[in-house]
């Protein structure tokens, strides 16, 4: 499929009837959401006590294990047509970034060879504009991904049921599978075990839920665009290559090539083909194209710099119910995502004895871990002489 914005579609594309976000019908609360809701945030809580009694460590309800942490710029066209010229997009712009690579699960020991659905996130600076109440100090803008294009948790009622029975029956994949084939859905809770099982920086990565896009609404995601990049999703893990495989092959990649991707977005036209509440349909791009907004550049670097990776798990977050309320999350999963991500981080935070840190620039990433060993910030000539000592630095803290 042709990934960039093909000049003489631009007029057709532009002419289309495209959703607006605050359109009646767009959103429908489901009977009983909030009780499903408050549920999925005990069970995540759950799982997180278990994981802590298994390494004395706690993470996450999910994406726990990670797979690299990076640098890099999420540069803006000022040439985009009037229909993309939407809120982070609305003019020309680079934007400082930090990005993590992830596994889906909550087990941060889960073994890499075991094919599970992976995750990437980004973390956005500078960024203008009305934020929602629970960051409106901060100029940033967190973009969540997963690498599958439909979201198995599809709505609240959906995540609760299935939260129940991978917590009875995780260790029992046949007793699961049991369950899981008496449900309608079946195919769809059975395919993560199936997703294929290669390079995480080849990887095509998706929102999975719907967002505000300033008028509009839709889906996004971020495509590996570097010919060296699109060649390693040939390969894919092998038995030998160890538990640990995605991380080396990950570090590997980034201490020897750039990186790029094109984040591109699929735009809502018709909301009985394109549910917002139910994540688990795809949104057909053959009927509605991807187009692409921006592009993301990662240049050479350290992906696995100890003290980054242990800076963003014990005190940075991703949320982006915290950034701007013309990209506002949409339907049931992201409502959902509104209250169980803080429960997730303040249980975390709790556990581990740490605070979370609101960076509010990329500077203080800097700033705040004074990173030592082969690291240098791809983006500061001075990073050798500042980077001396490998103390992590508390400030700026919330409650």
């Amino acid at each position: 499929m042709d990934i960039s914005n093909k000049k003489g579609d631009e007029a057709a594309l532009e002419g289309r009837k495209y959703i607006r976000w605050d359109a009646e019908g767009v959103e429908k609360i489901q009977p009983h959401e909030e009780e499903d809701i408050k549920a999925v945030a005990e069970q995540i809580n759950a799982i997180q006590r278990a994981m802590y009694n298994q390494h004395r460590h706690a993470f996450g309800g999910t994406h726990a294990r990670t797979q690299g942490v990076v640098k890099g710029k999420l540069i803006v066209p000022n040439d985009l047509p009037k229909h993309l010229k939407q809120t982070l997009f609305d003019h020309g712009a680079e934007y400082p970034v930090v990005c993590r690579y992830s596994n889906e699960p909550g087990d941060a020991g889960l073994d890499d060879r075991i094919p599970q659905p992976r995750g990437f996130g980004i973390k956005v600076f500078d960024v203008e504009g009305e934020m929602f109440d629970a960051g409106k100090d901060l100029p940033t803008h967190d973009i969540e991904f997963n690498s599958t294009p439909a979201l198995d948790l599809a709505d609240a009622k959906t995540t609760k049921e299935i939260i129940d029975l991978r917590i009875k029956y995780g260790n029992d994949q046949p007793e699961l599978y049991k369950h899981l084939e008496a449900r309608p859905d079946t195919d769809l809770q059975k395919f993560r075990d199936t997703v294929r099982n290669t390079h995480l920086e080849s990887t095509r990565q998706y929102s999975q839920t719907a967002y505000r896009f300033g008028d509009y609404v839709i889906k996004y995601c971020l495509v590996p665009s570097t010919e060296t990049q699109k060649k390693l999703y040939e390969e894919t893990v092998k038995p030998e290559d160890g538990s640990d495989i995605l991380h080396r092959w990950v570090s590997n990649f980034h201490e020897n090539h750039d990186a790029e991707y094109l984040l591109q977005v699929q735009l809502c036209e018709n909301l009985e083909d394109q549910p917002v509440e139910n994540a688990g349909k795809v949104w057909d791009p053959e009927k509605y194209p991807w187009q692409t907004v921006a592009k993301l550049v990662i240049p050479k670097q350290d992906s696995f710099n100890a003290e980054f990776k242990t800076f963003w798990e014990d005190h940075m977050r991703l949320d982006p119910w915290m950034g701007l309320k013309s990209f506002q999350p949409l339907g049931s999963p992201n409502r959902l995502r509104r209250v169980v991500y803080p429960a997730s981080s303040d249980l975390k935070r709790k556990m581990n004895g740490r605070k979370c840190i609101d960076i509010k620039t990329i500077d203080e990433t800097n700033r705040n871990i004074k990173q030592g060993g082969r690291y240098v910030d791809p983006y500061s000539i001075q990073s050798k002489d500042r980077f001396a000592s490998t103390e992590i630095v508390l400030v700026g803290l919330r409650d």
